[in-house]
């Protein structure tokens, strides 16, 4: 082949691939579904925001000290000068759309969700994309722990919702600017004597940002920075009041969580609840989402001060749970309910005419465009999934009748051609209507 999608990237397909059956556009639409039916169950409305964004909004959110900012964005500079950015994360543009568009005011509570690509120039690797798609929720402009229990809430019913129910909560607090900078001196006075023994990239971090060690995959600097000090021992009361009310939640909710006193996640927005879902399906690659609280970001971004708090969830690794699960989310059936298999040019014309009276009258329906024999077209529709099939030859146009085969038992009838639409309705080959699989 000339041309390949770019590395790390991949199409998604109308049928499943054999190597990776994950990469059906129907299991993706299936996820999409029911991210959106839990969200609206919650009161959540959608956003959309463009898949680019002024680089500086993520410089400035995210922080030069992360390794999003500094190694993976895809960043460039558009015809008109300006430096854009493809979106790395979720949260900051919908916090720039939520300013710009006037939907924070006094007393708001906006609830929002999001299904968008995402963007990172990364090692590339199974379960790590350069692109990617996220299903993410926002709430702006409440402060109370009872909402952070909910934004965790939401995400645990998703993920039970799709079939995935053994994963793994690991929640933490990493404080605020209050008291964060009292566990910076003591993190520094501790890594610094074993900076020798860290990856490149954690000496980098002692430099510019410290904190950001703690979120270091090396194994090197996890064994470096296996007894530093731990935030949770530096909370302000705020901090650690906010933290101790949402465990409580989180317990009177039933759901279960682990405390990882190391688990800061990449952004430097966060502040107070930090969380994540892993996997044990997924080996290394094993969180399948996360979140924070971000409530200096509003401010940051150019509005006035407001709290926030919100996660992403990885649709991939979410598939890629569930096919390891030998689970499939119920899909929506694309296969069409009935098929016309028309011998002759008389009964073609007659076939375009009744297609288009099944599909007005809401049933999904195809026919044969190659002028196959019966033998063939019957394959075909069997090939296709369809219920039932529509002959219609010379000797049924000359009697005014179709002959009706129900493909799952083989049973036949006829009925008068200008029926043929009712009655496929009547028998309930509605499309829409079924779904198939299931978790």
């Amino acid at each position: 082949m000339k041309y390949a999608a770019p590395p790390y990237m991949h199409d998604v397909l109308p049928f499943p691939p054999e190597k990776e059956p994950w990469l059906h556009a129907a299991r993706w639409q299936a996820i999409e579904r029911i991210f959106r039916e839990t969200c609206r169950l919650y009161g959540y409305r959608e956003i959309r925001t463009p898949v680019m964004e002024a680089t500086e909004l993520f410089t400035r959110s995210i922080g030069d000290g992360t390794d999003i900012v500094s190694k993976e964005m895809f960043t460039f500079t558009d015809r008109g000068g300006r430096s854009m950015t493809l979106r790395p994360e979720g949260t900051a543009p919908v916090v720039r759309a939520a300013i710009e568009n006037g939907l924070l005011g006094d007393g708001t509570v906006l609830k929002l969700y999001y299904i968008a690509t995402i963007y990172r120039y990364e090692h590339g690797q199974r379960g790590r994309y350069r692109e990617h798609q996220q299903t993410g929720a926002e709430v702006i402009g409440a402060s109370d722990p009872a909402v952070d229990a909910e934004v965790i809430g939401l995400a645990i019913e998703f993920y039970r919702r799709i079939g995935i129910t053994d994963a793994e909560l690991r929640l933490n607090s990493v404080g605020c600017p209050i008291c964060r900078p009292e566990h910076r001196k003591a993190l520094l006075a501790f890594a610094e004597p074993r900076l020798a023994q860290m990856s490149a990239d954690n000496r980098r971090r002692f430099e510019q940002n410290p904190l950001r060690m703690l979120d270091s995959k090396d194994p090197k600097d996890k064994a470096a920075l296996e007894d530093c000090p731990r935030l949770s021992d530096f909370l302000c009361s705020d901090c650690a009041d906010h933290f101790e009310a949402l465990q409580g939640h989180l317990a009177r909710l039933n759901i279960r969580f682990t405390l990882d006193a190391n688990l800061v996640r990449g952004f430097d927005y966060y502040t107070k609840t930090a969380f994540e879902v892993v996997s044990p399906q997924l080996g290394a690659q094993n969180v399948i989402g996360g979140g924070g609280r971000y409530d200096g970001l509003v401010e940051s971004c150019g509005g006035r001060p407001t709290p926030g708090i919100g996660f992403g969830i990885g649709t991939e690794r979410c598939l890629m749970v569930l096919e390891e699960l030998g689970r499939v989310p119920g899909i929506d059936s694309e296969t069409p309910d009935v098929f016309l298999a028309a011998l002759g040019q008389h009964a073609r014309e007659w076939a375009v005419r009744a297609l288009r009276d099944l599909r007005s009258n809401g049933v999904a329906s195809d026919m044969d465009y190659l002028g196959r024999s019966l033998k063939a077209q019957m394959r075909a529709a069997g090939k296709i999934g369809a219920r039932q099939v529509v002959i219609v030859g010379d000797d049924e146009m000359d009697r005014g009748v179709a002959t009706l085969k129900n493909m799952d038992d083989g049973t036949q009838d006829e009925v008068p051609l200008d029926r043929v639409a009712e009655v496929m309705q009547q028998r309930g080959a509605i499309s829409g209507q079924r779904r198939d699989g299931g978790g």
